[in-house]
């Protein structure tokens, strides 16, 4: 009877360890599954490796509605760079550009006229999602919209969005505006890479316009996400009825940064639930590491026969890699090169490589160049130190 009843405690315990390990796998699994986005197309990208971490038809054509604008400031923060005009610089408000604050759609509410500078139109676009700001900015940089829209369809072609086509400045109802939440993203990378500065403007909460016509009138910024306290400073909203809800938003927590666009929200709870959804996902199941600073990580490389012992060599690029945390034992990064490095070494010369490998199979190479010119040493040395290593085998 006793060893009948410890053979069956021997069972019941088996059976447990095997409910915990298939608990803790199925937990595993749900933990690190795709999650489920409620829209109709939908992408995460990290910024610094560009990998996409989630897609949902993300070369489905949508209608952008307001992150139209995103290419909007763009084209000024170009020409802000170059010194073409500056943020200081009036633009008189037309009737056209007036009208549009009468006509029902998101309004900076300025008025006929009045002169506005580039800067206030630009917090009135970006913040406020004034589609009257977006007709005056274009008519005083290009002189019509029509001529700023072209200079928006050259620009998103020069970034690469392969699938978009702009019609107006501020993304109201036209068939010919259209783009992919893909595009939108390289969009919104190019924005947040080359313009880091004006790229705080997207943040800002709130915007006052006080020359209405009466009172002064203070916008919220639509995105909410913005509101949460959860490392998101960007970017940008967007609603028409055939499309939806959109938004393009993007976090950073430490020196990581993720960027998300989705469209075809049917709600705006749903947009921003959704948006969140995503971006916590991506920081909570993939990890990115900075291999390299472009010309600032030093690798460090023995030498033979050169005036120098060590050689110094660095990347061109910069490099980072983003892994599933679940890859994270079989991730290994390797300096490989054949050395010690036989002098001269010209300065730029390829030296080494950095070998990125996920469970032993390799999935970058990045080159390494030297940062200086190594010279031989002289004829005799090189024979002393060559008989040195004959006889000590040591360089």
């Amino acid at each position: 009877m006793i060893q009948i009843l410890k053979i069956w405690i021997l069972q019941l315990m088996t059976n447990y360890l095997k409910i915990c390990i298939i608990f803790f796998l199925a937990f595993f699994s749900i933990a690190n599954a795709k999650p489920i986005i409620k829209a109709r197309t939908a992408i995460l990208v990290d910024y610094h490796t560009g990998k996409i971490l989630y897609e949902l038809q993300p070369d489905h054509s949508i209608h952008p509605a307001s992150m139209t604008k995103i290419m909007t400031a763009i084209i000024a923060f170009d020409l802000l760079k170059d010194n073409k005009i500056s943020l200081s610089d009036k633009v008189t408000i037309s009737d056209k550009a007036w009208r549009m604050s009468q006509a029902g759609y998101s309004s900076m509410f300025i008025m006929v006229n009045d002169e506005i500078t580039i800067e206030n139109l630009l917090k009135g676009i970006i913040v406020s999602s004034g589609n009257d700001a977006c007709v005056a900015l274009a008519e005083g940089i290009a002189g019509t919209e029509e001529n700023f829209v072209h200079l928006m369809n050259d620009k998103a072609q020069e970034i690469g969005m392969t699938s978009t086509n702009f019609a107006n400045t501020s993304g109201i109802n036209n068939p010919d505006n259209y783009s992919t939440v893909r595009d939108i993203a390289l969009m919104s990378k190019y924005l947040i890479k080359n313009y880091p500065i004006y790229y705080e403007y997207f943040k800002e909460t709130e915007f006052t316009w006080e020359r209405t016509g009466g009172n002064p009138i203070t916008q919220g910024n639509r995105n909410s996400l913005l509101y949460k306290n959860l490392g998101v400073d960007g970017i940008k909203t967007g609603h028409l009825a055939v499309e939806g809800y959109s938004l393009a938003s993007s976090i950073k927590k430490n020196e990581r940064r993720l960027i998300a666009v989705g469209s075809g929200f049917k709600t705006n709870s749903l947009r921003t639930s959704q948006s969140r959804k995503l971006l916590s996902w991506g920081l909570t199941n993939t990890e990115t590491f900075e291999i390299s600073k472009k010309n600032k990580t030093v690798f460090e490389i023995n030498t033979w026969l050169g005036k120098e012992q060590i050689t110094k060599g660095h990347t061109k690029e910069d490099v980072y890699t983003t892994i599933n945390k679940k890859d994270l034992r079989g991730f290994e990064v390797l300096l490989e090169y054949d050395g010690p490095l036989k002098a001269p070494i010209m300065k730029n010369e390829e030296i080494a490589a950095i070998k990125i490998y996920n469970k032993k199979k390799l999935i970058r190479s990045i080159p390494v160049y030297a940062v200086e010119k190594v010279k031989k040493i002289n004829f005799l040395l090189s024979l002393l130190t060559s008989f040195n290593y004959m006889i000590w085998g040591d360089a």
